[in-house]
């Protein structure tokens, strides 16, 4: 299943979700553990040099993020609740004010176990405004979240094998 986005009217928010073919607890691993993170995040082509999660509220994530053609995007976030496996918080630390113009956002992901093997992924992303959530659009915030999401159903078979193998 592809992505799904709504841009609820009169609301500052983007919402995101997806079906993903694998229990919650290995989705879990995959989206807070920085080894794997590294290996899905982004889209084709993208690669993750640096990955560094503090898992916890108040936890620190650093992530540097290099595109196809060399480019690199250093970003900071910080988690501001942690319900392990079901709701995972963070919100952007932007590195100086208005920081490579970005809109800041707070991210809201909740992983909802839809029977053993199939996990429904939501992410609401909240902005301070309509403008910077319009911006953010403009910007193309959807395009990536979506191609990492596809890595991630790529990437998924891996973990559920290795906890099938123990």
């Amino acid at each position: 299943m592809s992505v799904t986005t709504t841009v609820p009217e009169g609301q500052s928010e983007i919402v995101m979700s997806r079906i993903y073919d694998a229990p919650r607890d290995i989705v879990w691993q995959a989206m807070t553990d920085p080894s794997h993170v590294a290996r899905w995040w982004g889209g084709a082509g993208f690669s993750n040099p640096v990955c560094e999660m503090d898992v916890r509220p108040g936890g620190a994530w650093h992530h540097v993020m290099r595109f196809p053609d060399g480019h690199e995007l250093d970003m900071h976030f910080v988690f501001v609740e942690v319900e392990k496996p079901r709701r995972l918080v963070w919100r952007s630390v932007p590195l100086s004010k208005g920081s490579l113009g970005r809109p800041d956002a707070v991210i809201d992901v909740t992983l909802e176990d839809l029977g053993g093997t199939r996990t429904r992924w939501k992410m609401a992303a909240r902005f301070s405004s309509a403008a910077e959530r319009d911006a953010a659009l403009a910007m193309g915030f959807t395009g990536p979240i979506a191609a990492s999401g596809d890595r991630l159903v790529a990437y998924l078979p891996n973990l559920v094998h290795q906890a099938d193998s123990q």
